[in-house]
């Protein structure tokens, strides 16, 4: 008899582990936005020609996303919330550093690179079995 767990469970243990990283990860910037405002965004969003009240967004990207990601409920939506949030805080502010290296020799946004294609694979791969709804 096989005592080795299906591939299948594998896959589901995997994006669980994926989905639960980035979202407490992405969470706690929104709970700092929540704490602390968002006055700094909304002067970016101002500075690019865009309504301020835009800034309100990060909500979406940074609280809302990373709650459905984390219980699997709806998680291809969240991930997209995530995906569309961390291409405007690129934009918004690090624009400057798209083809920069950091004195360690990384590239100097591999974090929001991190943040943005984790999320663009798990639209793409779903939650798994281990979620709300499988969505």
């Amino acid at each position: 008899m096989n005592s080795y767990p299906s591939a299948d469970s594998l896959d589901d243990t995997a994006r669980l582990i994926l989905r639960l990283t980035l979202g407490i990860l992405i969470l706690l910037h929104g709970i700092a936005k929540i704490t602390n405002g968002i006055d700094p965004i909304q002067g970016m969003v101002a500075g690019m020609g865009l309504p301020a009240f835009f800034a309100y967004g990060v909500y979406a990207g940074e609280v809302l996303g990373p709650v459905l990601l984390i219980i699997g409920f709806y998680a291809r939506v969240g991930a997209a919330l995530i995906a569309i949030n961390m291409i405007f805080a690129i934009l918004l502010a690090h624009t400057g550093e798209l083809a920069s290296l950091a004195p360690s020799g990384g590239w100097a946004l591999e974090l929001q690179g991190v943040f943005l294609f984790t999320a663009v694979s798990l639209m793409f791969m779903g939650p798994g079995r281990i979620s709300v709804n499988q969505r």
